[in-house]
């Protein structure tokens, strides 16, 4: 079993980005530039290193190694991503890496690149890249490649010995636990199980009983053994079910137009374990969204963007529109989800505007665009 959090320092330890290993500051697949750009290199990663897998280190400075870290990223159909627009796609996770003194929700992220054994390419034309490229890592770059095309292994045994260096024990999986439990959650009612004699899941959060049914907000849940956060949210309520074999998430999100909010499940996680050592993620997407009537919805979007341009502007908002920015992140969301397309490029430039003035608005915006993309995605 490998420690997730040991392959980040064992693969920082290269200092330069090669054929098996890229980092990044940060990844934006919110966008069609950034989007083509993280195809372009899990794209060259996979033909590149046909029989081990590759890596993509998020939040890390790309001149001196300097972990910054990046906010919780929860992408669940990120395979979805990479099924659409690639040709032979790779099997790809995204993990959230939890380190030591990054502020609280900050994680380093870490992709994991599988190839299939067969050349991968472009599918669709996407930004500046034309369905049908095929690209390759040259060195620490991501190129193009239209001749001499050919699969070859060149990083088995360097990854072999990078992944062998980052086994996990005994020692750094109950450090671990005495850590979650007793340090960073001291504040939260929190719990551990012990799956198969061998997986360890902790979790913490604030507890609260409704109509008989337990819920969990301000949560964190772990994966102990590999250094893996599987959940983060200071927003969403959860419920957690468990058995011998699995443990299961149901996420809910707070919806509705101004003071009318109700809760409706976003989506199902079931971690299933095995006595072989190894461990499936299920996710199955709940999402049923509220439906309203259209005319009512185009006043609702006009009014939002018209208080986004004045918060913007040297005008100050009367007390009125700043009691109505706390309804503005579902406000647009319900308005996405209802057919109004260009509702993502409007609470993406609300959050340019807002992210100093107002830094709670923004984090609920940055809320929506997850469940958007979520959405969008499944």
């Amino acid at each position: 079993m490998i420690n997730k959090r040991l392959l980040v320092k064992n693969l920082l330890a290269h200092n330069d980005e090669n054929s098996f290993y890229d980092k990044k500051r940060f990844i934006n697949i919110g966008e069609k530039e950034g989007k083509a750009k993280f195809l372009k290199h899990v794209c060259a990663l996979a033909n590149s290193n046909p029989s081990n897998n590759s890596f993509i280190v998020v939040g890390v400075e790309d001149e001196d190694n300097i972990i910054v870290g990046v906010d919780f990223f929860d992408d669940s159909k990120i395979q979805n991503l990479v099924n659409a627009y690639l040709n032979n796609p790779p099997r790809i996770s995204y993990e959230n890496i939890p380190f030591p003194n990054l502020p609280d929700g900050k994680v380093v992220g870490l992709v994991t690149i599988k190839s299939i054994g067969k050349l991968c390419s472009l599918r669709k034309n996407i930004w500046k890249y034309y369905g049908g490229s095929v690209f390759f890592r040259e060195g620490s770059i991501s190129l193009p490649k239209a001749y001499d095309i050919e699969l070859k292994s060149i990083n088995v045994d360097a990854v072999a010995t990078i992944e062998q260096h980052a086994k996990n024990n005994i020692e750094l999986t109950l450090d671990g636990v005495i850590d979650f439990l007793n340090y960073r959650h001291k504040d939260l009612e929190s719990d551990y199980k012990v799956f198969k004699e061998q997986f360890v899941v902790c979790w913490a959060g604030n507890r609260k009983v409704v109509n008989g049914e337990t819920y969990y907000y301000r949560v964190d849940i772990e994966l102990i053994n590999e250094q893996v956060k599987l959940f983060y949210s200071n927003l969403d309520e959860i419920k957690i079910s468990i058995n011998d074999d699995s443990f299961t998430i149901i996420e809910f999100v707070e919806l509705g137009l101004g003071a009318k909010q109700k809760y409706y499940p976003l989506e199902k996680v079931v971690i299933n374990f095995s006595e072989n050592g190894t461990y499936q993620i299920n996710s199955d997407l709940l999402f049923n969204p509220p439906k309203y009537n259209r005319k009512k919805l185009e006043k609702i979007y006009a009014n939002n963007n018209a208080l986004v341009v004045k918060t913007g502007s040297s005008t100050a908002l009367i007390p009125a529109e700043v009691r109505s920015l706390k309804y503005l992140a579902d406000s647009y969301l319900i308005c996405y989800l209802n057919g109004f397309e260009d509702a993502k490029e409007e609470m993406e430039r609300a959050r340019q505007i807002l992210k100093s003035k107002y830094p709670g608005i923004n984090a609920s915006l940055k809320e929506a665009l997850r469940v958007l993309r979520k959405v969008k995605y499944s």
